[in-house]
């Protein structure tokens, strides 16, 4: 009986984008790790996990760059999805302000990246709001769209990525925390082509779907062979010679080891 060949991993590269506190580090850690952290540390810069998705013909192991979410690091965001294969655009779905940030980075990406990019919109924090308010969308501040990018530094509303909703928050338990019906975001990414996922980085709802589906949707005839073996990118491994780490990739950026499958 011949022997089966080895499936061999296709790498890609998968970019978060996101206003800041949206829970974008959450997501990932979930992702990677199965694991969940109220009190996530704001992230600086950008950090770096891995974790393989197997499919049935195929191991995609993703290369993902967390970006951080406050206004003066959104210059830095084009180094980091710069020929990304995939990118998933994180909104909280108690804030609707978060959504017009979401979309404006959509926008850019599909002005600026990779033109075969697969982009995932993501509303995150379903764990927030009632199953009967999924259609319903609370009036929202519209002033609150304007609250500025340049967010004040602390760690309860400069968390970037935790998953726990900003003191103006209404509470878990309340029908009015929803702000962005399931249907507002789900028409807006039918129109533009993205696929779209409500979930939960608490509970780990539909985060492995979110990941899996995008797998399952990149064009890997488009996706150019990996560096030859010695062609090391920056920052992919640290001093002891182990990939992810905590490394230096100046601008105070920073990168996480992220868990494998």
């Amino acid at each position: 009986m011949a022997e089966e060949t080895p499936v061999k991993a296709v790498q890609v590269k998968l970019v978060l984008l996101g206003e800041a506190a949206v829970g974008k580090s959450s997501l990932v850690l979930r992702f990677c790790q199965g694991d969940f952290n109220e009190n996530t540390s704001p992230t600086i810069g950008a950090a770096f996990l891995t974790q393989k998705c197997r499919l049935e013909n195929r191991i995609v192991k993703f290369e993902i760059w967390d970006t951080a979410g406050q206004e003066r690091f959104h210059s830095l965001a084009p180094m980091y999805y710069r020929n990304a294969q995939a990118a998933v655009v994180v909104y909280d779905i108690t804030k609707a302000s978060s959504l017009e940030k979401a979309k404006a980075w959509v926008k850019e990406l599909q002005r600026q990246a990779n033109a075969n990019i697969v982009i995932a919109l993501v509303g995150n924090k379903v764990d927030l709001v009632s199953e009967t308010s999924a259609t319903e969308t609370t009036p929202a501040a519209t002033s609150a769209a304007t609250e500025g990018d340049d967010e004040t530094e602390s760690p309860a509303e400069d968390d970037e990525d935790s998953a726990t909703p900003s003191p103006a928050a209404p509470a878990a338990d309340s029908d009015d925390a929803r702000q962005v019906s399931t249907v507002e975001a789900s028409t807006y990414a039918k129109e533009s082509g993205l696929l779209f996922f409500e979930a939960s980085a608490k509970t780990g709802h539909n985060v492995g779907e979110v990941f899996t589906e995008i797998a399952k949707t990149i064009p890997f005839d488009t996706i150019a062979p990996k560096p030859a073996a010695g062609a090391q990118q920056p920052g992919r491994r640290n001093a002891n010679g182990q990939e992810g780490g905590r490394v230096s990739l100046g601008a105070d950026q920073q990168a996480k080891k992220g868990g494998c499958c």
